[in-house]
């Protein structure tokens, strides 16, 4: 099985600079210092809450070759200098999104015959194997994970102390997920394995009994409104609170959140809900949904529509219940309370199902427009 590998560099960021989950970090540091890092790591929590920046920052931690310290609540911990080759190669994967796609294209160009045969992989460091999701089903294949069977028993150490894999999903194909039970079992001294996911209860139970599972914790949306005060300063006072209750915690998503794609995609989810709760508008219903099509932009838009939508549910299910206090698209209080007359929590439920679905079957290539409109139009009304 062949693999596309892509490879790049970034400036130094310390454990000082991560922000929050204090707790959680410092006890990783601590692992790290008493030279008993674990093998395995499940690291969770929310999108954008850091887990991919932190599992980087612990690779280079345990690799670096000119370690230094820096405070904590618990005294002086080990931290990472930035400036040796393997802090800067471990570095270099940090932007995962332009290697993925850089990865992507160069297997496009490869034979159809080869194409079949390759999956995606990111290596920026001979011993820090990043495992993405492989396009288009956006899973963890068993071709990645022979892979990692490879490099965790037959390719030690080349210029570090120790090899890390990180996996930054947990969508697993069943074969796949259960071939990687072997390195979780009987783990060679010399690897880390590190698996990140938003919902440990989407690993098998046999994977999460074998880990060290450690949570990042969202931080409150008062502390990322003042972070967002000083880190970007363009966004204006409502959309600083609109980010912050979007972002649910998450330090990553906050200061990146593209506001004006999310208010578009909300835009066409509000089309699916108003055609789904009042008088159906099947014309604006059609338009809005033609431009889901088919490729990686239709992909990427589709995605953003189904989370805009399913931020939106979990509101109307806050209004439900009585804790409107609590909705993130503060700015849409009035329209959510109008919305949500006359719903019940198992509607709400059944809706919910139904989005899931559509993102299943994105997996499996099924039209997205066409079922963008059979879940607008099936939706059983109240």
């Amino acid at each position: 099985m062949k693999s596309v590998v892509a490879c790049t560099t970034l400036e130094h960021v310390g454990f000082q600079d991560f922000l929050g989950n204090t707790q959680t970090v410092t006890h990783l540091r601590e692992s790290i210092r008493a030279e008993r890092f674990p093998h395995s790591l499940i690291l969770a929590g929310p999108r954008g809450a850091g887990k991919y920046t932190l599992a980087l920052m612990l690779a280079r931690a345990v690799n670096c070759l000119n370690p230094t310290e820096s405070p904590s609540q618990s005294g002086p911990l080990p931290d990472f200098c930035g400036i040796c080759s393997n802090c800067t190669r471990i570095a270099g994967a940090t932007n995962l999104d332009a290697l993925v796609a850089e990865a992507v294209e160069a297997r496009d160009d490869l034979r159809e015959t080869d194409k079949r045969e390759t999956r995606i992989l990111i290596q920026t460091h001979p011993d820090v194997l990043i495992v993405p999701p492989d396009p288009p089903q956006l899973m963890i294949k068993m071709g990645q994970v022979r892979q990692v069977i490879h490099v965790a028993y037959y390719r030690p150490p080349v210029e570090s102390k120790r090899t890390f894999t990180i996996f930054t999903s947990s969508a697993f194909m069943r074969e796949a997920a259960n071939s990687l039970l072997k390195v979780l079992e009987e783990p060679p001294e010399h690897t880390s394995l590190i698996l990140l996911t938003e919902n440990p209860q989407e690993l098998l139970p046999t994977i999460r009994s074998r880990a060290v599972i450690h949570r990042l914790v969202p931080l409150p949306a008062p502390e990322l409104e003042a972070l967002l005060a000083s880190r970007r300063p363009e966004l204006k006072p409502q959309d600083r609170a609109l980010a912050a209750r979007l972002a649910e915690g998450a330090v990553g998503r906050a200061l990146t959140i593209d506001l004006g794609v999310y208010l578009t995609s909300r835009q066409d989810a509000l089309v699916l809900l108003r055609t789904a709760l009042r008088d159906p508008d099947y014309t604006q219903l059609f338009h809005a949904t033609e431009t889901y099509r088919a490729g990686a932009d239709g992909q990427e838009k589709t995605i953003n529509l189904l989370r805009a939508l399913g931020s939106l549910m979990e509101d109307l299910l806050l209004v439900v219940a009585g804790s409107s206090q609590l909705i993130r698209n503060l700015d849409l209080a009035p329209e959510l309370e109008r919305l949500a007359q006359g719903l019940s929590v198992d509607w709400i439920d059944g809706a919910a199902r139904a989005v899931s679905q559509v993102e299943s079957g994105m997996r499996r290539n099924l039209l997205r427009s066409l079922s963008l409109d059979a879940m607008a139009v099936g939706l059983e009304r109240p």
